[in-house]
């Protein structure tokens, strides 16, 4: 499942989309805490509890799966950071991947 923040999703990256691969690792895109406002996360997913880390022991249970750059004074452009499993067919390919994929390549 995915927590998905759709209130922050101005681009509609997560329209029709409830889930993306099941890659449950350990975390990924922890924001520093400098990040401010430049970096929005869009989404999150559940971690491995069974996969022992001090990013779990912390109490985390969730990590960053997709985050999104909006252009600002210093970007022109939007950047969108998301794990490489989010693009291949090794977990196979659900109607939420494909919405993905759709979203994504229709972004304006």
């Amino acid at each position: 499942p995915l927590n998905a923040f759709r209130d922050i999703d101005a681009k509609g990256l997560l329209k029709d989309v409830t889930s993306l691969s099941l890659h449950p690792h350990l975390p990924h895109y922890s924001l520093t805490k400098n990040a401010g406002d430049s970096v929005k996360v869009l989404a999150r997913q559940p971690i491995d509890m069974e996969r022992p880390h001090p990013f779990t022991e912390a109490g985390n249970t969730e990590f960053n799966c997709l985050l999104w750059l909006p252009p600002n004074s210093e970007r022109a452009g939007d950047i969108v950071m998301t794990d490489s499993t989010h693009f291949t067919v090794l977990f196979g390919v659900s109607d939420s991947i494909a919405n993905f994929w759709r979203n994504l390549a229709l972004m304006k």
